[in-house]
């Protein structure tokens, strides 16, 4: 599903934000990517649908090598979820955002409700469609941008801090939701219950190198490595 082999990402001409990193994930497997911030988490996850491509080495996304020219294959097995649903919300009703991707791809608009419909009725928010996407509440943002990737029926499903800015409530809600869900997934999260309710993998990311990889309850119960990289 992913393959990443000595990737280095940089911003502009600046020093590597990841650095000669490798790592591997299969279909079906739930990865938490944790690190203290300005680890590297979240550029691991652009790079990953091409915002920012390689600088240096390889990456393969749903059997597809990250390029210019590949990246409208790799966005449609993979789909991104950003940590402020503000940044993927910009329609005026739910209903019109989550109808968006499917017809930028050309959709028959009898495909696109059904899709919308299952979707909706998959994240029990049926009851928002009509609604004017700037007036939901921080969790049913956090829903509607996840329907909004959902409805494009990835395979791999990125996740930047799903559960930031969610009351207890909410956020165990859509700790539910995800674990009910099939795809392929990397979180990005400070959130360490999250990690290991979902993940039965983590990634530690230290400076945009990886720190540790390996089993979700060994990591996330190493206190001393945790908090040598400042979790």
């Amino acid at each position: 599903m992913i393959k990443a082999a000595s990737l280095s990402v940089k911003y502009n001409s600046d020093a590597a934000a990841l650095e000669n990193i490798g790592f591997s994930v299969s279909t079906g497997e739930r990865v938490a990517l944790i690190g203290a911030n300005g680890a590297g988490k979240s550029t691991l996850l652009l790079s990953l649908i091409g915002i920012l491509p390689p600088a240096e080495g390889e990456l393969m996304v749903c059997g597809i090598p990250v390029r210019k020219d590949t990246l409208g294959e790799v966005r449609r097995g993979a789909a991104l979820v950003f940590q402020n649903p503000d940044d993927q919300l910009f329609m005026p009703t739910l209903e019109e955002d989550i109808a968006f991707g499917p017809r930028n791809y050309g959709l028959t608009e009898e495909t696109i409700q059904i899709r919308i419909a299952a979707v909706l009725e998959e994240l029990g928010i049926s009851h928002l469609k009509k609604r004017l996407s700037h007036k939901l509440s921080g969790g049913e943002k956090r829903l509607a941008a996840l329907a909004g990737v959902l409805v494009m029926e990835p395979s791999l499903l990125l996740l930047d801090e799903p559960s930031s800015f969610l009351d207890p409530r909410s956020r165990r809600g859509l700790i539910s939701i995800l674990g009910g869900l099939t795809q392929t997934m990397m979180i990005a999260t400070h959130d360490l219950d999250l990690a290991l309710s979902l993940c039965g993998r983590v990634i530690l990311l230290r400076h945009g190198r990886i720190s540790a990889d390996g089993p979700a309850k060994e990591i996330l119960s190493n206190k001393v490595l945790l908090e040598q990289n400042g979790l």
